[in-house]
């Protein structure tokens, strides 16, 4: 059987997500996947962007990550996303792409995709599990296979034991303050896995 392919798709304004994104792929590649990372476009003016040198400088650092794409939606067989949380949901700009699959969805291209997902805030109680559940609702009406990672793994606990999807606070200088690297390539490698599964299942 050909490898199973998953897509990690993110939102990220200062590299937060982006960094989940890559341990996340760490994961999923251990587990013998073909990985693509991807971002969604960015909605905010570019006012906005430099008003900020954090926000300016990744969005200057990740400039060659690919878009994705309804082509890269066709192609993977799963799916991990990665949002902050923005008041106690999924990012704007993740929900735009989520937005443009309506054609997809009604062609069933979206149908048994496996799913997992991440978030992130700036608060310990700042949205984080709400983030989650909201990507999980859209995911729902795609008829995809939502994949928590449960408490499926000790690194789950050390993380801060969401059993949603990996979750992570920053805090006020940017820095991530859950030890998460284990749990997201963990949360990667058990995406991979499942997906694996379905797709041995359907061939």
């Amino acid at each position: 059987m050909e490898k199973v392919k998953l897509a990690i798709i993110y939102y990220s304004s200062t590299g937060t997500n982006y960094q989940l994104a890559k341990w996340a792929g760490e994961g999923a590649k251990e587990e013998g996947a073909e990985i693509r990372i991807l971002k969604v476009p960015e909605l905010a003016p570019e006012e906005a962007i430099n008003s900020k040198p954090e926000w300016k400088a990744h969005v200057e650092a990740t400039k060659d990550i690919p878009f994705a794409s309804k082509d890269d939606i066709e192609w993977a067989d799963g799916f991990i996303f990665s949002s902050p949380a923005r008041f106690g949901n999924i990012a704007s700009q993740m929900k735009q792409f989520l937005d443009t699959m309506g054609g997809m969805w009604a062609s069933g291209k979206l149908n048994d995709k496996v799913v997992s997902a991440m978030s992130s805030a700036g608060n310990t109680h700042g949205g984080q599990e709400a983030t989650i559940h909201a990507l999980y609702t859209s995911m729902m009406h795609w008829g995809a296979i939502i994949v928590p990672p449960g408490y499926t793994d000790k690194s789950i606990f050390k993380a801060g034991g969401n059993p949603y999807g990996t979750s992570v606070t920053i805090d006020q200088e940017g820095k991530m303050i859950e030890d998460v690297e284990d749990a997201v390539k963990h949360q990667g490698k058990r995406t991979a896995m499942v997906a694996k599964w379905v797709k041995k299942g359907r061939s």
